[in-house]
């Protein structure tokens, strides 16, 4: 079976976009339909106390696992706590936004959309701006507890 070759991209070689210069929530793309995926994945980063303007997908759910931070999630009239380990899902067509309710630490997820709509394409028309290394860390988990039981199965 002949096919296109396996994308491998390093983390050290990705930078993050701001939609719009004012944004407060930087995106890096980690896969999408550029790399010959239907499905789109995005490291998200809010800075404390940051948010998206509420947004909408029509043709996509939204997933979003937590890896650092808290927040409020919004969607239609409803409003989700979100905390570093939760799943959050929006359906498609939910009009929605995510509030950092840290003052002080920023809010990491990786976000997947099935069908984004031209989202990708948004992102990388973006202004680019830097991944910095402790954003690579809490994404790679380095910057992981220290605590000496943390690497116990808790299963």
């Amino acid at each position: 079976m002949t096919g296109a070759p396996p994308v491998v991209r390093r983390l050290g070689d990705l930078h993050a976009s701001l939609i719009s210069p004012a944004d407060t929530v930087r995106l890096c793309t980690l896969a999408g339909p550029e790399h010959g995926s239907a499905a789109s994945v995005f490291l998200e980063i809010w800075e404390p106390g940051g948010a998206q303007p509420v947004n909408s997908h029509p043709d996509s759910a939204e997933i979003f696992l937590v890896l650092a931070g808290t927040a409020l999630a919004y969607s239609d009239e409803h409003v989700a706590e979100l905390t570093a380990g939760d799943i959050l899902v929006l359906q498609p067509g939910s009009a929605h936004r995510i509030v950092n309710t840290s003052a002080s630490e920023r809010l990491y997820t990786v976000t997947v959309m099935a069908d984004d709509g031209g989202f990708a394409a948004l992102v990388a028309a973006g202004t680019r701006v830097p991944l910095h290394t402790s954003d690579i860390r809490v994404l790679t988990g380095i910057a992981a507890d220290t605590d000496p039981d943390s690497g116990r199965d808790t299963a």
